[in-house]
């Protein structure tokens, strides 16, 4: 069904916000829930879309998930009653292809669909498959669908990327914690979410040497324990609030993320002419708070994004909004997802001035924008049209938003709580529900 938000921008952001689990780490780790017979919970998770997906489809393949509470999440799959993750629920959800390695860890076996998900760009799958020839494992490629199978087990290697895919280490970590012998993976992603999916690992009885750089060690174990664990916090959503305030001006704090996370984007900020500071906590799933102040338009900035640390893509089009207001010329050049500028023409209703050539977008920056009707193409893009239509004059109103409902857990009241005024058509049916219409 189709979500439509509503915001009402123009004035400054003042207020505070708590950022949930990150969905880049909580995925990957409910899949690591396919690699052991014991129960699993995992806190911090964020009540979004893809979550549930990716539940259904675990139920799918024999496992019984349930929030115990908000934000709790208990899992476990004794058994498994199918090793197929059928293209209804792939398409939907790219990190539902993340399945293939464990299935085929634990079973020997694996059908999955090729993947689906948000429309931006290429997104090939063939860095994951290699590695996993390379560990033994026989595939071909059928009407779509992944078939897999390693008849005599997944086995140790030696494996080079010849990119640090965040979706290929996931995946060749979660094979090789469940795999006799040694594995190293020569260019793996670095991000703090592919960290957390390998702490999660070793407390499931991996041994794991090297997350967080761009060699991973990795001693497996074919008996790996349940786990009780927490999901970091998202540092997509928080970067998006504050580049919201950048764009809208005010003064915000986001709490829920560590300042370890940001890697190239805190410079950014300040390059933008924002006063940002931290207040550290010595608790992990707290984490820090980070607080902005912006006064006046954004500095012009030249971005390149890339592989952690450099500047994530999926902060690319928040911060694209945020430069439509920026005093001159900036320019953003995306490296990693080749056609990821689906929002640009929507910006451009808003009044924006922004110029393609190929994978390098030109932004001149306007003094302010007019709010209009817009789409949300997907997850990010939304987001894009979030930031603006808080900084943009008068109304927004931005079609297909349930998009968001896939990145974003309770996205308006926390955009209420930073001083923004939006709605949507989903708050409105729940009104009409509860008054019986």
């Amino acid at each position: 069904m189709e979500d439509i938000f509503e915001i009402f921008g123009g004035k400054p952001l003042r207020g505070s916000v708590r950022v949930g689990g990150a969905k880049n780490a909580a995925l990957p780790m409910m899949i690591c829930s396919l690699l052991t017979t014991q129960p699993c919970k995992l806190r911090n998770v964020p009540h979004l879309l893809d979550v549930d997906i990716l539940m259904k489809l675990l139920g799918q393949l024999g496992g019984e998930s349930r929030f115990s509470q908000p934000g709790v999440l208990d899992i476990v799959i004794p058994s498994l009653r199918s090793y197929e993750a059928s293209y209804s629920l792939v398409k939907s959800l790219r990190a539902s292809f993340w399945v293939l390695a464990p299935l085929l860890a634990r079973g020997g076996s694996a059908r999955v669909a090729m993947p689906g998900g948000d429309l931006i760009g290429a997104r090939p799958v063939d860095i994951h498959l290699e590695a996993l020839q390379e560990m033994g494992a026989e595939i071909r490629l059928r009407n779509g669908v992944v078939i897999a199978e390693a008849p005599s087990r997944l086995k140790g290697a030696e494996l080079t990327f010849r990119f640090p895919s965040v979706g290929a280490t996931h995946q060749i970590l979660m094979a090789a914690a469940a795999t006799d012998g040694k594995t190293v993976i020569r260019n793996a992603a670095r991000e703090p979410e592919v960290i957390a999916v390998g702490t999660l690992l070793s407390q499931m009885g991996a041994e794991i040497e090297g997350l967080g750089t761009s060699e991973i060690l990795i001693r497996g174990n074919d008996a790996l324990k349940g786990f009780d664990s927490a999901v970091i916090g998202d540092r997509i959503e928080a970067a998006s609030y504050l580049l919201a305030a950048v764009a809208a001006t005010g003064s915000v704090s986001v709490a829920g993320i560590s300042q370890d996370y940001f890697g190239e984007f805190s410079t950014i900020l300040e390059h933008l002419g924002a006063d940002v500071s931290w207040k550290r906590s010595a608790d992990p799933v707290l984490a820090d708070t980070v607080s902005l102040t912006m006064s006046g338009r954004p500095a012009p900035v030249k971005v390149l994004t890339g592989p952690f640390p450099l500047f994530a893509t999926d902060i690319q089009a928040p911060l694209l909004a945020a430069l439509t207001l920026c005093k001159g010329e900036s320019s953003i050049s995306e490296t990693v997802y080749e056609g990821r500028f689906g929002h640009v023409s929507e910006l451009s209703r808003l009044g924006a001035k922004i110029s393609l050539a190929g994978s390098v977008a030109t932004i001149q920056g306007v003094s302010h924008l007019t709010g209009a009707v817009v789409e949300a193409r997907d997850i990010r893009a939304g987001a894009a049209m979030v930031v603006a239509g808080l900084a943009a004059k008068g109304r927004t109103v931005i079609e297909e938003g349930q998009h968001l409902r896939r990145g974003y857990d309770d996205l308006e009241r926390k955009i209420r709580e930073l001083g923004g005024r939006i709605v949507s058509s989903s708050e409105e049916m729940e009104e009409l529900s509860l008054i019986g219409c």
